[in-house]
């Protein structure tokens, strides 16, 4: 199938289906004293859910026919906990960058913050539940992921959340407000802050099937220029659309003097490194050597190319 052909719509519809089910079933109402019900307020009924189809492109990609089908299964199955541990890391993300201490942000997804509606203590527990209970989903003790698996996923998803990833980036975020960042410094806080766990997610969907050395190294450069293409475009969107069709308060960064792309390479030229980043993932896809790519090229058109 080319990627002409591709039907992105109704190959994203049918995985998140399966995403948004296993979520609603692995975040728990009956977490106590009002807690589950704002961890799920946090992350069922919203988002792009991007990072999740990642993980799932990518393990597709790897997937071998040959594998059998009892192997298939057991991919599908780690790469479904894959796919929800990542959303719960951005989920849990999002819930703590919003609160006063940090963006004091008040719309999210197209509804209130989680702290506006649940307060800054509530808000600060949800988002610590959720990132535990990303790391519990990847370690069931059924046998469905097997240990090294379990243990690869955990590295992963750790290496990109903390501190040498997501993490790391927002501090960096958070200490930049007014400065003036050389292009070289942007890159890096926005390959930590945003890029570090779309990549994660690329390499978590390539750890629950067997991939050569060459697929990994080039998925590896496929994940660095989407997650890059996608805080450009952000920045991009944020001066150019408007709250309703974002989802969250448009303008806030250079209302918040945050450095970004557009404020330092201008809009045009944003634009135009948005497609070269594009063009970079795509010649990613086709050195990988991989021939179920369809679904990874159309997630990276759609990152570089969104309206919201």
């Amino acid at each position: 199938m080319s990627a002409g052909t591709f039907d992105l719509a109704a190959w994203s519809t049918e995985r998140l289906d399966r995403v948004e089910q296993a979520l609603s079933r692995w975040v728990p109402a009956s977490a106590p004293a009002g807690l589950g019900e704002a961890m799920r307020y946090a992350v069922l009924d919203g988002g792009k859910r991007l990072r999740p189809l990642l993980v799932m492109a990518a393990a597709e990609a790897v997937a071998r026919e040959a594998d059998g089908m009892a192997l298939r299964a057991q991919t599908n199955g780690a790469a479904l906990r894959a796919a929800c541990a990542v959303e719960l890391i951005h989920a849990y993300s999002l819930v703590h960058d919003d609160m006063p201490s940090m963006d004091n942000d008040v719309l999210r997804r197209g509804k209130p913050t989680v702290h506006v509606v649940y307060g800054e203590a509530m808000a600060l527990l949800a988002g610590d539940a959720l990132q535990a209970l990303a790391f519990e989903l990847l370690t069931p003790d059924d046998g469905t992921v097997p240990a090294a698996t379990q243990a690869t996923l955990c590295r992963l998803l750790a290496r990109a959340a903390g501190f040498d990833g997501m993490a790391g980036g927002q501090a960096i975020d958070l200490t930049s407000v007014g400065l003036a960042l050389t292009e070289a410094q942007l890159s890096t806080m926005h390959r930590l802050k945003t890029g570090a766990l779309l990549q994660g997610s690329v390499m978590m969907g390539l750890a629950c099937a067997e991939a050569p050395p060459l697929a990994r190294d080039a998925l590896a450069a496929y994940g660095a220029a989407v997650g890059l293409a996608f805080q450009v475009v952000d920045d991009i969107l944020d001066v150019t659309a408007d709250s309703v069709t974002l989802g969250k308060t448009a303008g806030k960064d250079a209302a918040h003097d945050k450095p970004t792309y557009v404020s330092l390479l201008g809009l045009a030229a944003s634009q135009a490194y948005a497609q070269a980043l594009l063009a970079q993932a795509l010649a990613a896809l086709q050195a990988s050597g991989l021939h179920n790519t369809d679904a990874l090229r159309a997630l990276a058109d759609m990152v570089v190319n969104r309206s919201c």
